[in-house]
C-alpha cells in the first residue's frame, strides 16, 4: 500500500486564501449601542506594523490580530486590536492620551 497523497493531483489548484490573509469569517458585534464588524487576521498575514487602540501599543508584523469598524463606516475607519485588547475594551479607558511627539500609525 503506497502512503495517502495529501496534495492535489494534477492540474488541480489548491483553495485559494480569501483576499487580505483573512482566517474565519467576519462577525458582528455590539459595542457601546453600535454594530462591529470583526475579523481575524492570521499572523502570516500580518505584514505591516499596526498600533493597538486598546492598549496603544505595537503589534509587530506577523503576529495575529483582529481588524474592527463599525458597520457603517469606510475602509479608514477599521482598526486593528490585539485579541485580548478586544475582548477587554469595555475595562480599559475609551480614549488614551498620547504625548504630542508620539508616532500616530
Amino acid at each position: 500500500m503506497s502512503p495517502r497523497r495529501n496534495r492535489p493531483r494534477g492540474g488541480e489548484k489548491p483553495a485559494e486564501r480569501p483576499a487580505g490573509g483573512v482566517t474565519g469569517l467576519e462577525r458582528r458585534e455590539s459595542w457601546r449601542g453600535e454594530e462591529w464588524l470583526v475579523r481575524p487576521v492570521a499572523g502570516s498575514a500580518a505584514g505591516k506594523r499596526y498600533r493597538c487602540p486598546g492598549c496603544d501599543q505595537e503589534i509587530p508584523p506577523g503576529v495575529g490580530h483582529l481588524v474592527a469598524w463599525q458597520q457603517y463606516a469606510g475602509v479608514d475607519d477599521r482598526r486593528h486590536w490585539h485579541r485580548a485588547c478586544w475582548s477587554a475594551r469595555d475595562r480599559r479607558s475609551a480614549r488614551l492620551q498620547r504625548s504630542r511627539n508620539a508616532p500616530r500609525y
